[in-house]
């Protein structure tokens, strides 16, 4: 036998009322338990496969760590986070009808997530005082007495 018609279980796509809503979710307090972490893991796995736009925007807001760089996440919780995060892009992408990167900085805009900044802090660290030139080795060595 062959599965036929499995896209019956698929929901339809967000309305731009619900993508609004979703927002409002992000920009809310995370709701973070204080549960073991497989647990917490498992509920936000759930959320994530359960195919409903609000828990998909809640596991992004509790996931989210904002300008950190997410130093202080496993990366088991950095996978659930990109998860979902790359799920509710796709569709605010759709629904909104305006290009991926317009979309993410309004999704980034909405956790207070700063990535442009960031990106430029990873590729270009504060900047060094550039070592003074290396003396010739074919030259005299320097001394500090004068003539």
């Amino acid at each position: 036998m062959v599965p036929i018609n499995k896209q019956s279980h698929l929901r339809s796509l967000a309305t731009i009322n619900q993508v609004n809503k979703c927002i409002s979710i992000l920009k809310s307090k995370p709701k973070i338990k204080r549960s073991m972490w497989s647990r917490r893991a498992q509920e936000y796995e759930a959320k994530i496969s359960s195919g409903k736009i609000y828990e998909l925007a809640e596991v992004v807001r509790d996931l989210n760590k904002g300008d950190d760089l997410m130093v202080d996440q496993s990366y088991s919780e950095r996978q659930l986070f990109e998860k979902a995060y790359e799920r509710i892009l796709s569709e605010f992408q759709i629904v909104m009808g305006v290009s991926l990167e317009d979309t993410q900085k309004k999704l980034d805009k909405a956790l207070k997530r700063n990535l442009e900044v960031q990106a430029k802090a990873i590729a270009a660290p504060t900047k060094i005082k550039e070592p003074a030139a290396e003396p010739d080795t074919d030259s005299e060595p320097i001394t500090d007495t004068e003539d």
